[in-house]
């Protein structure tokens, strides 16, 4: 006898997701469906404005990945007018990148997905001094791992247990049988989450010496904002936040950066998945990958130059990339056979985003109700295909891509990770491999910051202080009509927005976004999406607690605000919240 098992909202995500999944008289999950309750207006919104102002109300897509909607909508405008980014800009948007990459995945791998495999009451139980050892051998050069250290955290854990004040550890599944860490590892975690939180405070800040401001740092088509200043502090010469002293705390936060991942979070992935290798057969998905390719050396004309290369993977197959191409009509296309929209083609025919149209249409049931009809329209989120395939994007399509095209660092932290969990490489594709690539790949980059911040350095010392180039800033300057696509890897994955422009202003904007790859519903053809794919084949322990669906989902990291948002029919206002 099926049944279906209802989570909604998935929680410890961005936005909302609702999951249905069916299951056979075993509990083994036999078909999913991944639902985006909120609908998505912001191309509605940029209709009619200046290309300029864009990104302004593009990067507000989400308040978590901040800056990656920003990047897309000016990189996108300067695709269309065919604007040369300054190479101090570019190295600057790098640093800005990155940084959101580290901080994003460590926020990520501790305060969202960690609780899928760390049983914070079993803390409880833990040594200290036997936490102490565990955590020197794990990681000998983190000076935080003292018995007294750990002592400290366990006395905090339980004031909060015993005070029922739990908090963000409220709704877990503590002392469900999937958890398989001893109660020192779990102490060690819950600690290190701790730690994760301060760190997070003070690595925010690049953001803000580049753009001004954290979340929603500014930028600008042509550039970046931020003006460098060779005078020293204290010289009384009129200076900007990217003065000597500003750069110098970006190198402090790089280097604070690149401990953090080299000391705790690299230690900590590869000990908590030596606990959970079963997870390397489970959740692959679709098992095509693709990468629109990011980081350029030389500017975004050159894609030879990015440091992630662009491309897709089929069926597994690492010895064939196929070219990824942004303005072909025949290779990316929304479909919304099983969404909440409508087509002036009809529902059943795909379009390319420079013709991508945005008519809500909600057709579901009225709520509150107990299941979406998912044979008919049940999603906010389209269905983007490649070529008419479904695509992962995403950590572990990058880590594939640079590890296919024998990117040797990332081929060194691939190779060690498996020999060290005696895994092979089609453990990969999995649960376990999506999580691990999410690590691995935030080393890299933590990384590549130092190059990208020295080469800044090197600019400035040889009397290089451009940021910004204002040769076709003015509207005068333009075409009648323009049209570019602006593309970055953002932490969840391949994000592009396109944009039309007309008499200078925009007349068309289409944003297709990491979570809508992975998280839409299936298409024309019956497709899954990522999300249902990956799904499929999971066995629940207990249906009423089903951990699993939350560790192969939370290993995507879902961004579903990206995808999707709230809005009224007759614009008015829905909600107003007052913070005292």
């Amino acid at each position: 006898m099926t049944q279906t098992i209802v989570v909604d909202p998935i929680t410890r995500i961005e936005g909302h997701l609702r999951i249905e999944a069916e299951t056979d008289a075993d509990n083994r999950i036999i078909r999913a469906s991944s639902a985006g309750t909120m609908v998505r207006g912001i191309e509605i919104i940029l209709r009619g404005r200046d290309p300029r102002d864009a990104w302004a109300f593009a990067q507000r897509i989400c308040g978590v990945c901040t800056l990656v909607h920003g990047i897309a909508s000016v990189r996108a405008v300067e695709d269309a007018l065919k604007i040369d980014v300054p190479p101090n800009a570019q190295l600057i948007r790098n640093l800005m990148i990155a940084a959101q990459f580290v901080h994003d995945h460590v926020m990520h791998f501790y305060h969202l997905h960690a609780l899928d495999w760390v049983d914070v009451i079993s803390a409880l139980k833990a040594n200290p001094k036997a936490t102490s050892e565990l955590a020197q051998t794990v990681s000998p050069s983190y000076p935080k791992s003292s018995p007294g250290y750990f002592a400290d955290v366990q006395n905090r854990l339980k004031t909060f247990v015993e005070g029922g004040q739990l908090g963000i550890f409220a709704n877990g599944y503590w002392g469900h049988p999937a958890y398989k860490l001893p109660p020192e590892a779990n102490l060690m975690a819950v600690a290190h989450y701790l730690d994760a939180l301060a760190w997070q405070r003070d690595v925010a800040k690049l953001h803000a010496i580049f753009g001004g401001k954290n979340p929603h740092p500014n930028f600008l088509v042509g550039g970046v904002p931020c003006a460098i200043s060779v005078h020293p502090q204290g010289s009384g010469e009129a200076g900007t936040s990217l003065d000597m002293g500003g750069l110098e705390k970006v190198q402090n936060i790089i280097r604070q950066m690149r401990d953090f991942v080299d000391q705790v979070y690299v230690p900590d992935t590869l000990a908590i998945a030596g606990f959970y290798k079963d997870w390397s057969k489970l959740g692959e998905g679709v098992g095509n990958f693709m990468t629109y390719g990011d980081f350029p050396a030389k500017g975004m004309s050159d894609p030879s130059s990015y440091l992630i290369p662009s491309g897709v993977i089929l069926n597994r197959d690492l010895t064939t990339i196929h070219p990824v191409d942004l303005d072909a009509e025949n290779q990316i296309q929304e479909f919304v056979a099983h969404s909440w929209y409508d087509y002036s083609v009809g529902k059943e025919k795909g379009l390319h985003p420079y013709q991508g149209e945005t008519e809500l249409n909600y057709t579901g049931p009225k709520p509150p109700y107990a299941n979406l009809d998912t044979n008919a329209s049940y999603s906010w989120l389209k269905s983007p295909r490649w070529q008419g395939k479904a695509m992962e994007v995403g950590p572990l399509a990058r880590v594939l891509m640079l590890y296919a095209k024998g990117h040797e660092q990332t081929r060194e932290l691939v190779d060690m990770t498996l020999k060290k969990l005696d895994l092979p490489v089609a453990a990969l594709y999995s649960t376990l491999g999506r999580t691990a690539a999410r690590t691995l790949e935030t080393k890299v980059f933590a990384d590549s910051m130092q190059g990208w911040y020295d080469q800044l350095i090197a600019n400035i010392k040889a009397g290089d202080v451009k940021t910004h180039n204002d040769k076709l800033w003015e509207p005068a300057s333009w075409p009648s009509l323009a049209k570019g696509v602006g593309f970055t890897e953002a932490p969840r994955g391949a994000l592009a927005h396109w944009a039309v422009i007309k008499d200078q202003k925009i007349d068309n904007y289409q944003a297709v976004v990491p979570s809508t790859w992975n998280a839409g519903p299936r298409d024309a053809a019956g497709q899954e999406g990522p999300y249902e794919a990956a799904l499929r084949g999971h066995q629940l322990y207990d249906p009423k607690q089903p951990i699993e669906i939350l560790r192969t989902i939370h290993s995507f990291d879902p961004c579903i605000a990206c995808a999707v948002h709230v809005t009224d029919p007759n614009g008015v206002e829905l909600i107003k919240v007052k913070i005292k």
